[in-house]
């Protein structure tokens, strides 16, 4: 079969490589249909590079039809399926308190890590990835999420991610209906993260310098803001600041030349040196946490849904403590959101704008352009869809 493969530092392509097959009674196989670049995968194409080996396949965005089913799966050939991006057994004693990024029967303890994922790193497994023709799910039982086949796939694919991280997001947040919340980042979690808390009837303000994101956002109720929007805001909140902020950039901000300098050397360093260095000294580019810590009002809520993994990020303690403001993290535990959000997704109405929300689609063979194309903010690129079968 085709798939992506990490061959380096800003380095993908397109590869032909052994087709998955079933290692246990309850995987299945499926084709991929539809398969989306996620802004995780561009921490794995620029920082994350020490955790990964070359022909690593990556991609956690996944959907299709289930060509091969194992004797205990209780899942058929021709069911349609999104696939989570973590890999959880769905009985052990984090999963059954909804907890199924911190899965217990598939933890990386190797690396202090919690559930695998699939195609992301020696961190989580090194678990062959979705942007391929076809896919292994392992624990489908509970992993797969069996949809409808009315509707067209980019109505479902972001179950697989997108949609639960937002979600997580805003209910980690602790949004109520009249409430006031900022959104760092209108990538694609930051822009259904503003959606879901607008629907949710809270006064969404957000914060990207991209023009074409802040024009999506807009398109759904949100007020944006170029940068330096800390004092605006603040001024549209009687003085105090939003009741709670959503940092949905993570380690991928723009910060200070010496944070950006450590991630380019990191990155140059023998792989098993650069491990070693991002598990105990590593920074991250702090600038959408600090300005979260700063805008949002004393007493309020930061939820991050943007991925850190620094080990010594300074962070400001003085002004959490003196500001008493919560801080709630972590990968999204899909399927503990899943029933909220399948008829959101099912709806008519598409309430949270589904429909607008793919700007770029291209076969599998166009992914190394793709991630280019994504990482540098170009051509209005928001969200990539690739169709392996095109």
């Amino acid at each position: 079969m085709r798939a992506v493969t990490w061959q380096g530092k800003r380095h993908v392509s397109v590869e032909t490589v052994p087709d998955p097959t079933l290692d246990e009674p309850t995987d299945v196989i499926i084709e991929v249909t539809s398969t989306a670049i996620c802004g995780s995968d561009l921490h794995l194409y620029e920082v994350l590079g020490p955790f990964m080996d070359k022909g690593d396949i990556v991609g956690h965005e996944t959907m299709g039809m289930i060509v091969e089913a194992g004797s205990e799966s209780e899942l058929s050939a021709g069911d349609r399926v999104v696939i989570p991006f973590p890999i959880a057994c769905g009985h052990c004693w984090m999963c059954s308190r909804g907890l199924v990024t911190q899965c217990e029967t598939t933890q990386v303890r190797e690396h202090g890590s919690g559930a695998a994922l699939f195609g992301y790193s020696r961190l989580y497994g090194s678990v062959p990835g979705g942007q391929a023709e076809y896919l292994r799910v392992p624990h489908a039982n509970f992993g797969a999420i069996t949809v409808g086949t009315d509707l067209p796939d980019h109505r479902y694919l972001f179950l697989s991610d997108v949609l639960p991280t937002a979600w997580q997001g805003v209910a980690y947040a602790g949004v109520q209906r009249g409430d006031s919340l900022a959104v760092f980042g209108l990538g694609p979690i930051g822009q259904f993260a503003a959606r879901i808390a607008a629907h949710l009837g809270a006064t969404v303000y957000a914060i990207d310098p991209v023009p074409e994101r802040r024009a999506m956002a807009e398109r759904h109720g949100i007020t944006t803001f170029d940068s330096d929007a800390v004092e605006q805001i603040r001024d549209l909140t009687e003085g105090r600041g939003p009741d709670a902020v959503i940092d949905a950039v993570g380690m991928e901000a723009h910060g200070s030349p010496v944070t950006t300098a450590a991630h380019s050397i990191v990155g140059l360093l023998p792989d098993a040196v650069g491990r070693k260095v991002f598990e105990t000294a590593g920074l991250d580019r702090l600038g959408a946490l600090y300005g979260a810590i700063d805008l949002v009002r004393r007493g309020g809520t930061i939820s991050l849904s943007g991925v850190y993994g620094g080990q010594a990020d300074p962070i400001p303690m003085l002004s959490l403590f003196d500001k008493q403001v919560q801080v709630r993290m972590g990968q999204a535990n899909v399927h503990a959101h899943v029933d909220h959000l399948l008829p959101l997704v099912e709806d008519e109405s598409d309430p949270l704008g589904l429909e607008d929300f793919v700007t770029h689609r291209a076969p599998l063979e166009q992914a190394p352009a793709m991630y280019e194309t994504f990482q540098k903010k170009e051509d209005g690129c928001i969200k990539v869809v690739l169709d392996p079968r095109s």
